[in-house]
């Protein structure tokens, strides 16, 4: 995997902010003194697809060649990446197939599916749905 220069993480940063909102740090007097340190929330499921997800999906979907965009993209995930995946491809107009295990939430199966991507069923575990991702990948290219 590549490493990203400070530059290009600023620039990831920027980028993400179109379609994330600000979420400031949440003080928390209970964990802080159940713990003896300072304690802080960042409350990202305030996010609109409910996880700080959607930022490495909208970034990595933004680096995709138009070669690669007009083929579509093909993952898999338990729900909160599905779900952020979901929504970046659509802002980005790129086909998303997301493949869940069987015992995915039926809650984030249709939230992944009300943001546009097509969800394949496979599996009981995400090892499996992943194995049956890469599978569906090569046949598709």
């Amino acid at each position: 995997m590549e490493e990203l220069t400070l530059e290009q993480f600023e620039e990831a940063s920027d980028l993400v902010k179109e379609v994330t909102l600000e979420t400031k740090l949440v003080y928390s007097e209970y964990f802080s003194a159940q713990t003896g340190n300072k304690v802080y929330f960042k409350p990202e499921n305030l996010q609109y697809t409910g996880a700080y997800k959607v930022r490495g999906a909208y970034y990595k979907i933004s680096t995709l060649t138009e070669d690669e965009k007009a083929k579509g993209l093909i993952t898999a995930s338990a729900g909160n990446h599905a779900q952020g995946v979901a929504y970046a491809a659509k802002l980005a107009g790129v086909k998303a197939v997301v493949v869940m295990p069987t015992t995915t939430p039926l809650m984030k199966v249709n939230r992944t599916k009300g943001y546009g991507a097509e969800v394949v069923l496979a599996g009981d575990v995400f090892d499996e749905a992943c194995d049956y991702a890469y599978k569906l990948a090569e046949e598709k290219g």
